[in-house]
């Protein structure tokens, strides 16, 4: 008796094909590769350093952050940093202030930007409605401001 090819039985494979895995693995990689430095929006702003203390926060206050090229980013109460321009920033803080008189509103400027920026970022927020605005910066250095070799301060 002859089998032909036709006859022949074949053994059932008791494996589990982990290609289609794989690749699905590898595109989740390139996607969260790619979207994680975007989750980042951190702005770059050295704040002059003060030996001052800290003051107690009763809530989230409201943030502007004026960098050195003059850019204005808003923080409002636990959102996200965002890009606004002067009237954006008038018109989104007054209606903050308006639902919330009792909320601290801060300015941190870049020591390397100008003084007019912040200044002109303190008359918008007067503008605004703000009646209370507090400037913010780093602890300072205890050894800047110590008396040099020649015993002047």
């Amino acid at each position: 008796m002859r089998t032909t090819g036709r006859q022949k039985r074949y053994k059932l494979k008791s494996e589990i094909n982990v290609v289609p895995y794989i690749d699905v693995m590898l595109v989740l990689l390139i996607i969260f590769m790619v979207t994680t430095p975007m989750l980042n929006s951190s702005v770059d702003v050295q704040l002059p350093q003060a030996d001052a203390k800290s003051l107690q926060q009763k809530k989230d206050p409201v943030l502007v952050s004026v960098t050195q090229d003059g850019q204005l980013y808003l923080t409002l109460s636990g959102a996200k940093k965002e890009l606004v321009d002067e009237d954006t920033l008038k018109a989104k803080v007054h209606a903050f202030v308006q639902v919330n008189p009792e909320v601290n509103v801060l300015v941190g400027g870049d020591q390397r930007g100008s003084y007019g920026g912040v200044f002109k970022v303190l008359a918008d927020l007067q503008q605004a409605g703000v009646s209370k605005v507090g400037l913010m910066g780093q602890p300072g250095d205890s050894s800047q401001g110590k008396s040099t070799s020649n015993g002047r301060k």
